[in-house]
């Protein structure tokens, strides 16, 4: 942890300057890999969820969320869109850090490949964007597809908020302008800002009625005045007597 990576190491204090190449980004490249095989994650479960999303043998809904199955195909592309990207992050996870190939005359002769795990990784993100934006759209159309039934009002902000900007799927048209804006509202939080109030007031709640419920416990049964705690107490020795 207490080390440089600059060259040369400048030691004013000693009057001293040290060339020692202590450059290795074998550091921030593993913590890198390790982030983009974190992140595929939440697509690789994305897609599950659109499997059974779309899937009529799981969902119960019309399949691929929309009516006249053999006119539209509705979401079976952009579930091959999704499935494609997940595809993708499998091989962009391979970690680069375990690489190296000697360069410099073999002057450097063992290298992180940390720009290349800083690329990828950031492709990964990409990738992970794309997915979800693509199941946002799919739980959407589920949702106008249920109705007049409704869902949480966390989750009908939600749907608000997508359909102020992308229109329900009724029959085909080019969906990549609808992936592109579900993705813009990822990218710019406003999905999470939508969301991030109701979390808040749950939150709150749940720390209200945990206090509570602690307070009770500790207090015990007001009218006999006795507590958990002295029942514990009491338990404990009788248990001793006992043995």
């Amino acid at each position: 942890m207490n080390s440089a990576t600059d060259n040369p190491i400048v030691l004013p204090d000693r009057d001293d300057i040290i060339s020692a190449g202590n450059f290795h980004g074998e550091y921030p490249a593993k913590a890198l890999d390790y982030l983009a095989i974190g992140i595929h994650e939440l697509a690789s479960i994305s897609q599950c969820r659109l499997e059974r999303l779309l899937n009529p043998a799981l969902s119960d809904l019309p399949a691929f969320l929309v009516d006249d199955g053999g006119l539209n195909s509705g979401f079976m592309l952009a579930h091959c869109t999704a499935a494609a990207l997940v595809s993708e992050n499998k091989v962009l996870c391979h970690p680069s850090s375990i690489d190296s190939i000697p360069t410099s005359a073999a002057t450097e002769d063992h290298v992180s490949m940390g720009g290349w795990s800083a690329r990828k990784a950031l492709t990964v993100v990409e990738h992970v964007e794309q997915v979800l934006a693509i199941e946002l759209l799919a739980s959407c159309q589920a949702l106008d597809i249920q109705r007049p039934s409704e869902t949480t009002a966390p989750l009908e902000a939600v749907h608000s908020l997508v359909r102020n900007q992308v229109k329900s799927w009724t029959k085909d048209r080019i969906m990549y302008p609808d992936i592109e804006t579900a993705t813009k509202l990822l990218q710019e939080e406003k999905v999470w800002k939508t969301v991030e109030p109701f979390m808040k007031d749950y939150f709150t709640h749940q720390e209200t009625d945990f206090s509570l419920t602690s307070t009770s416990t500790h207090c015990g049964d007001l009218t006999t005045g006795e507590t958990v705690d002295g029942q514990l107490t009491l338990a404990a020795k009788r248990h001793k007597s006992n043995n």
